[in-house]
């Protein structure tokens, strides 16, 4: 069990990037960037996290009476990972907000500012180091149409939604890209498959192909409701909301299985 453990946090480690910038996948990048930079469709907010530090946010706001979706990106990128991915999902009838947390970096020319403000001030930029941005995103999200947030993550962020969602009020759904128990291995957050025992809301839980044996590990033991859902790809898949981008391999798949869920999705 222990080779299994580490070989996992490894793979998370490796596909989340140890780096602050984009290297090897440049090329599957400069489509998502390209699609930033010929549409327009959003307004650049700024609020503060919970320490005070400046987060910089793409708010693509096409109804006030819609249910918002807040993007967090992986680790390595920023707001730009869901260029193009936002505007799918107002054409579905929800707003969204695209988050830069401070553990990420730039996509191709695009920035991610909330991380460049961190650098400059001496911030932690860790994984954990980000919890607190989204936290203050959940309740900027709230405090804009006064209604619960649905939230969604890829890579480390969408382990770190989960928690989020266990415990606050404001948040109805989660939307999980490559998820995994393995801050619970490494000692920094509870076991995420027992928290997930009893959890109500709903959920859609999915990943790569070769990750999802990980994905199934969070909820061993409990009986899902109808909208709690977990998606095994049928090609190879992606790790993170990389699989939801414009023209993706396999991308569609994904998208089929994450409207579904979404027409039976109630946000109050």
């Amino acid at each position: 069990m222990k080779k299994v453990v580490v070989a996992f946090i490894g793979l998370i480690l490796i596909s989340c990037g140890e780096t602050n910038s984009i290297q090897s996948d440049n090329s599957d990048n400069s489509d998502s960037t390209q699609v930033a930079e010929d549409v327009k469709t959003f307004t650049k907010v700024e609020f503060p996290s919970k320490d005070s530090l400046t987060i910089s946010a793409n708010l693509y706001e096409v109804d006030n009476t819609y249910p918002l979706i807040i993007l967090f990106h992986q680790r390595g990128f920023c707001k730009f990972e869901y260029a193009g991915v936002a505007e799918r999902f107002n054409k579905l009838g929800y707003n969204c907000l695209a988050v830069d947390l401070r553990c990420g970096g730039p996509i191709a020319n695009e920035p991610n500012e909330t991380w460049l403000r961190a650098v400059e001030q001496n911030k932690p930029t860790e994984f954990l180091d980000a919890d607190q941005d989204i936290a203050a995103a959940i309740d900027y999200g709230y405090s804009l149409y006064e209604r619960p947030v649905i939230l969604l993550g890829s890579s480390y962020s969408s382990t770190l939604v989960i928690f989020h969602a266990l415990t606050n009020e404001h948040v109805a759904a989660v939307i999980s890209f490559s998820p995994g128990n393995y801050f619970f291995y490494e000692g920094s957050k509870p076991d995420l498959t027992a928290e997930l025992i009893d959890f109500e809301k709903p959920f859609f839980f999915t990943a790569a192909k070769e990750e999802m044996p990980y994905v199934r590990e969070l909820v061993l033991g409990r009986q899902r409701t109808e909208n709690q859902i977990v998606f095994a790809p049928e090609g190879e898949g992606h790790h993170g909301a990389r699989a939801l981008w414009p023209d993706q391999v396999d991308g569609e798949e994904y998208w089929a299985a994450l409207e579904l869920f979404l027409q039976k999705l109630e946000v109050e």
